[in-house]
């Protein structure tokens, strides 16, 4: 699955590219200006941008000028035929493609598909590590394991996920809607019981005591982290 981020103050248009990339292999996101894209990006694993030159707010140059100094994510601009000395100035401040309006359908797909294809196969995307370690814990995100201890322990998919959130993000609090909307990828409706849930399971797998636990910690009335383990620490 790919999260592509539809960033545009004209909702048509937003909505008319949705359409046009409704794709099972696609998961979309909207903003209507740079600073909810901005926010969202920060909020949300994103592999792909299609950012409106021409917004309010925080314009499309701008934007991506300050999106270049946390990631290296595909940016597509979305321009007028017009707009010339703005893509060149979108292209020299790191935009990777453009497209002019009125858009193509099957340009837009072909673009999209091109610039994440070069982003995955090529070796452009951003290094993560394959193998996260906490303490104890080890999560092989190729193998789809974890051990803690050196022992495997058995997680559902929903339990790795947040397992391999919170281990992406030491110390970082995630609300239970934060974690739900990443991890089940809808309104989180219902999402303090449901993440809580999942917590405790988690907890009873990886905590030698689950009522006092050592990693996953809960930080009253703001959600839940993992703790840095020494090894993290001095990694």
């Amino acid at each position: 699955m790919y999260n592509i981020l539809i960033c545009d103050d004209d909702r048509d248009i937003v909505n008319a590219l949705k359409i046009y990339l409704s794709n099972s292999d696609y998961v979309l996101y909207e903003a209507y200006n740079g600073n909810e894209a901005l926010d969202i990006i920060q909020k949300q694993e994103i592999h792909l941008v299609l950012l409106d030159i021409m917004m309010p707010e925080l314009d499309g140059i701008h934007t991506l000028t300050k999106l270049r100094e946390i990631t290296n994510i595909p940016v597509i601009l979305l321009t007028a035929k017009s707009e010339d000395i703005d893509i060149i100035l979108g292209l020299n401040a790191g935009a990777d493609d453009y497209i002019t309006k009125p858009y193509n359908p099957m340009e837009v797909s072909a673009r999209v598909r091109s610039q994440l294809r070069r982003y995955f196969k090529l070796g452009s995307n951003p290094v993560h590590e394959a193998v996260l370690r906490i303490g104890g814990i080890e999560l092989d995100d190729k193998a789809k394991l974890v051990t803690l201890d050196g022992e495997q322990v058995s997680l559902t998919p929903k339990e790795y996920e947040i397992l391999k959130l919170l281990m992406s993000n030491p110390g970082k609090v995630y609300s239970p809607k934060e974690i739900y909307h990443q991890i089940w990828k809808e309104k989180p409706l219902g999402a303090d019981n449901t993440v809580a849930v999942h917590i405790r399971h988690l907890r009873e797998k990886l905590e030698i005591n689950p009522a006092e636990p050592r990693y996953i910690k809960v930080v009253f009335g703001q959600g839940y982290k993992i703790e840095k383990g020494r090894d993290h620490e001095n990694a």
